[in-house]
C-alpha cells in the first residue's frame, strides 16, 4: 500500500515537472489544413476580379494554352486580376514546375493550388467550389462573389478572355432602363 502511494506521488511530481503541451497545440492538430477548394471559395467571395483556372500538366489542351503564351500574357497584362491555377485530376500534384517554365509561377497575382483527389476512379472530382467539372481546362471568372462567366469546355481564346475580364469590371445594372412589353 505504501509503495503504491509512493509511485502515485512520484507520478504526480513527474507530471508537474514535465512541460505539458498546451491545449492550443493539441487543438491545432485537429483543425483541418487549408485545401484548394477552401482557398478558392474564399477567393471568389472577395471584391477582386478573380479567374479560377482548372487544369492539369498532362492535359494536351492545357499544354496548348501554355505553349501559346496566352496565360503568361494574360497574367502580366492584368496585374489587378487574381489568377488561381488549380491543378485537378492530377493526384494532388500542383504543376508548378510547368507554370514556372512559362513564367507564371512567380507573379504576385498568381496562386497555384492542387486538388488532392485522384485523376481517375470514384474519388475523381465532378464538381469544384459548387460548380460542375466535366472537362479541363475550365475557366471561371468571379467578381464580388458572383460567377460572371464559366468557360467549361476546352482551350481558352485569350482575346475572348480579355474581353470577358473587361466586361466583368463593368457594373451589371439595368436600373432606369425601360422594360419590354410582354
Amino acid at each position: 500500500m505504501a509503495i503504491s502511494r509512493l509511485w502515485l506521488g512520484v507520478a504526480l511530481l513527474m507530471s508537474c515537472l514535465v512541460p505539458a503541451n498546451g491545449q492550443d497545440d493539441l487543438d491545432r492538430g485537429l483543425v483541418p489544413k487549408p485545401n484548394a477548394e477552401r482557398s478558392v471559395l474564399e477567393a471568389i467571395e472577395s471584391a477582386d476580379l478573380t479567374v479560377i483556372h482548372l487544369w492539369a500538366p498532362w492535359c494536351p489542351n492545357c499544354q496548348a494554352e501554355l505553349k501559346s503564351g496566352g496565360w503568361t500574357k494574360m497574367v502580366k497584362d492584368n496585374p489587378d486580376v487574381r489568377f488561381y491555377f488549380v491543378s485537378v485530376w492530377n493526384d494532388g500534384q500542383d504543376g508548378s514546375a510547368m507554370l514556372k517554365r512559362f513564367g507564371i509561377s512567380g507573379e504576385s497575382n498568381v496562386t497555384i493550388l492542387a486538388d488532392p483527389r485522384p485523376r481517375q476512379g470514384d474519388g475523381k472530382i465532378t464538381q469544384f467550389a459548387g460548380l460542375p467539372v466535366s472537362w479541363i481546362p475550365t475557366t471561371w471568372i468571379f467578381k464580388d462573389g458572383d460567377l460572371r462567366y464559366a468557360l467549361n469546355y476546352g482551350e481558352m481564346r485569350f482575346p475572348v478572355l480579355q474581353q470577358l475580364l473587361q466586361d466583368s469590371k463593368s457594373e451589371w445594372s439595368h436600373k432606369g432602363e425601360p422594360k419590354l412589353d410582354e
